[in-house]
């Protein structure tokens, strides 16, 4: 039996973890950034001294890798220190990626859902629609995503007259559908064939039918399977969305941002949004665990 965690078991590891990659990241820094600092000396007929040369490398405007109190800085600055409504806000950006995020989370994941529902009740499905669902992961996503962000750009401002915002945000979200929906279908696939195969004769000798089974006995087993699916599909559908930012011409999102800041070197910029990517995705992940644990403790099938 496994003993009680004791409370904040897992902070002082977390801690020690971030510790030493802040301390690998500030020595680095220094290495990377030394050729440029003894450049911009030499230009001003200066030499630097060791305490000078990593000053000149913890303060530079473009540094090859910016020093974490840089990037925290410059996350302070375009987050609390600008209103969210400016474009140089990281919030205003941060929410144009995570509406088109969510959008495609939940259509993906009611696309995983009829999927795995379906494959499961019609086994003609099973051999030929799994097979698909699978190689169409296969392909890299870096790839794929001009092409339907382009096409399905082009279609929907074109052909069917939506706005160019509109068309864009679409776009975007469905790069997060067509990532989201594989783990989802696969968990829950997995997850809806859990109950033993004596508790699906039980349902039979009650007389239950496909859909009272289903919804009594297959879903309610499948729903950890699923919450798990989930806290993946959330995850790369913020990724999806990012990467369909970039073939578009956005003027807005994380995407946006990103490419902004490798067009005129800004990498303290690309940085800060790859910060803000990461605690953007770490709180999708918690709130998706944190929704996925109360239900399934309120419906008792914690354990």
């Amino acid at each position: 039996m496994r003993a009680p965690q004791k409370p904040g078991g897992k902070l002082v590891p977390v801690l020690t973890v971030a510790a030493a990659i802040v301390l690998v990241w500030y020595v680095a820094a220094v290495f990377m950034n030394a050729g440029l600092a003894r450049d911009a000396a030499a230009r001003a007929d200066k030499v630097l001294t060791g305490t000078e040369l990593v000053v000149a490398t913890y303060s530079m405007e473009r540094p090859l890798l910016p020093a974490p109190h840089q990037i925290v800085a410059e996350v302070w600055k375009s987050t609390v220190g600008t209103p969210v409504t400016s474009k140089r806000s990281l919030v205003y950006h941060a929410w144009v990626t995570l509406s088109a995020t969510l959008a495609g989370f939940l259509s993906g994941t009611l696309l995983g859902l009829v999927l795995a529902a379906a494959i499961v009740h019609v086994p003609s499905l099973d051999r030929s629609l799994m097979p698909w669902i699978i190689a169409s992961q296969t392909v890299p996503i870096v790839a794929i995503a001009p092409m339907i962000v382009v096409v399905g750009y082009n279609l929907m401002n074109g052909q069917m007259g939506l706005s160019p915002d509109a068309s864009r945000f679409m776009a975007k979200a469905l790069i997060s559908t067509y990532l989201s929906f594989f783990p989802v279908a696969v968990g829950l696939v997995k997850g809806l064939r859990s109950p033993d195969t004596i508790l699906v004769d039980l349902m039979r000798t009650y007389s239950a039918n496909r859909w009272q089974t289903f919804w009594k006995l297959r879903l309610p087993a499948a729903l950890p399977f699923l919450f798990a699916s989930m806290q993946v599909a959330i995850a790369i559908s913020l990724v999806g969305a990012i990467v369909g930012e970039l073939p578009t011409g956005a003027s807005a999102g994380i995407g946006a941002r990103l490419l902004a800041g490798s067009y005129y070197g800004q990498t303290v910029q690309i940085w800060s949004a790859l910060v803000a990517a990461s605690i953007l995705a770490a709180l999708l992940v918690w709130m998706v665990n944190l929704g996925g644990t109360a239900v399934v403790k309120r419906m008792g099938l914690m354990r």
